[in-house]
């Protein structure tokens, strides 16, 4: 009996495998369970760099490549798509459809094409939260998806600004079919929270908002609107469509009396129910990041942005990225106790159950509360089992383009997985990393040398937690050591060799960064196997 058939045996009984972890979460249109998107000033991050981030926390395609630079003849026209995001490989045309053709640019930059495009050659990087909204507002005739945005966005823009300016543009023009979307769109120097919605039924457009966050804050974003009043005579800190206040009005959802609030009218602060601009995500990391502010979940709305009590660090954002409210009162184990003998003791002492762990499976739970009646409180954690992937993008303006923007990117489940750098001007990836793994099991698939000990760990978190744990410290720490020489050695080989040449050791640094994970996490799946076959 092969492992495979083993491991699928023993995920039904003690872990979920990805297809069911996004069933358990979906919920309706108006309250997604997709992305987390963390935000951080450049006064407010610990070395000066800007910083936004993403969760892909849904089965999109985990294949992901660099697509470069290049330049084009006048009246060239570029295809704009939906139904990449579901595609086994760049060149799967499967339920790919045209939407339409746009002017093509004279010359584009490179950029990183993950499921939702990332980051640029210029340091442009953006995140992602789908918020969807109001049925109401969605329109399918317009062209752009979200992702399409992004990607012509990133293949045209240096800033943040100008990045905002140009698909507002593109959506008046050729309209946006898309739900509601949130892109944390940032540049060596600032940070954008940029909410979009379709403009209704009788209007290919579209309507949005955009605020700067402070230089000096912090902000999230977690699958609900949180943009609330504008003003836009303010130009340095809000943008907003032309119809911003037109279409809520002649929709109904704002009478024009009342404050304008952005997340009231277009989403309609319906989380699971309650009039809230924000989830229980969203609230959770920024009173983590500023205690002292004593945030109130039963508030109406929270504070777009807030001052961190301390400066945050790129591993800061890593660790938040991992949450899964262990020892709160948010704690989905923390009712799952068992007595065991203390050590060097006849004495018992009540502990979380090996068993325990926060990624359990909808029938796992049923099970449990169907013994004893509110046992487990499920609650949406940050870091979830159905991630495609995720990553941190640090920006910094103190250094050249091509080693100052980073992609600390990581494949699975962002609580169980390590994150490897891939540099705005790395050129390439490993042939894995253009597969994807939502499909089929593949062990041509990046992802999948991740998977097997991700889920492996999950059944018997309680013994496999430490060993995963280190490992992932050992590839943060990794990466924080040796980014000061990987720095100092780009420079010296530009200066000497030039930038191709400099490039190219910056995409052997990520190759090689993300092979030495990859091995360590297949060993894991040996290990735990090993552990697994001696007896629970």
């Amino acid at each position: 009996m092969n492992k495979l058939f083993i491991l699928t045996l023993t995920l039904i009984c003690h872990c979920l495998i990805s297809s069911a972890q996004e069933i358990e979460y979906s919920q309706p249109v108006n309250s997604p369970e997709s992305c987390t998107s963390i935000m951080v000033g450049k006064k407010a991050s610990a070395d000066g760099s800007v910083m936004t981030s993403h969760t892909c926390d849904s089965n999109y395609r985990t294949w992901m490549d660099i697509v470069a630079a290049a330049t084009y003849d006048r009246d060239t026209t570029v295809a704009i798509y939906t139904g990449r995001m579901h595609t086994e490989y760049p060149g799967d045309e499967t339920n790919v459809r045209l939407k339409g053709t746009i002017p093509q640019a004279r010359s584009t930059y490179q950029f990183l094409n993950t499921s939702y495009p990332c980051l640029n050659e210029k340091q442009l990087g953006i995140g992602e939260t789908t918020i969807s909204g109001r049925k109401e507002m969605v329109n399918e005739k317009g062209m752009f998806m979200i992702e399409e945005l992004q990607k012509i966005a990133l293949q045209r823009c240096s800033t943040a600004r100008d990045a905002i300016r140009l698909m507002g543009k593109l959506v008046k023009e050729y309209g946006y079919s898309d739900s509601g979307e949130c892109l944390t769109i940032a540049d060596p120097n600032e940070v954008w929270i940029f909410e979009i919605f379709g403009e209704g039924p009788d209007k290919i457009g579209g309507v949005w908002a955009a605020v700067r966050i402070p230089d000096d804050h912090v902000s999230v974003s977690a699958n609900v609107s949180r943009i609330s009043t504008l003003d836009l005579k303010d130009k340095d800190n809000y943008m907003a469509s032309d119809n911003v206040f037109d279409v809520a009005k002649k929709m109904g959802f704002w009478d024009g009396k009342e404050p304008f609030r952005f997340w009231k009218a277009y989403s309609g602060g319906n989380y699971f129910g309650e009039l809230k601009s924000y989830s229980l995500r969203e609230f959770f990391i920024l009173n983590k990041l500023a205690p002292s502010l004593h945030l109130s979940y039963d508030s109406e709305e929270l504070p777009l942005s807030v001052k961190p009590d301390k400066a945050v660090s790129v591993t800061d954002v890593m660790a938040l990225l991992r949450e899964t409210y262990e020892g709160t009162e948010w704690d989905v184990t923390k009712n799952l106790k068992v007595l065991a003998k203390k050590k060097d003791s006849q004495e018992k002492d009540s502990i979380t159950s090996a068993s325990a762990n926060p990624w359990m499976t909808t029938d796992m739970i049923n099970m449990l509360n169907g013994v004893k009646e509110g046992t487990v409180t499920r609650n949406r954690l940050v870091a979830v089992p159905q991630c495609s992937y995720s990553h941190v993008i640090q920006l910094r303006s103190w250094l050249p383009d091509a080693i100052g923007g980073i992609a600390w990117m990581s494949f699975d489940n962002p609580g169980q997985s390590p994150r490897f750098p891939i540099f705005a001007g790395s050129t390439a990836l490993p042939p894995s990393f253009a597969i994807c793994g939502q499909h089929r099991h593949r062990d041509d698939a990046a992802i999948w040398s991740f998977r097997e000990a991700n889920k492996l760990a999950t059944v018997r978190w309680g013994l496999t937690k430490e060993t995963m744990q280190n490992a992932i410290m050992h590839f943060e720490d990794k990466g924080q050591r040796e980014l000061p020489f990987v720095e100092s050695q780009y420079k010296q080989i530009q200066q000497a060799k030039g930038d191709d040449a400099a490039k190219a050791y910056l995409t052997g640094y990520t190759s090689d960064f993300a092979g030495a994970t990859m091995q360590r996490w297949e060993d894991m799946a040996d290990e735990f196997w090993k552990m697994f076959a001696r007896g629970f």
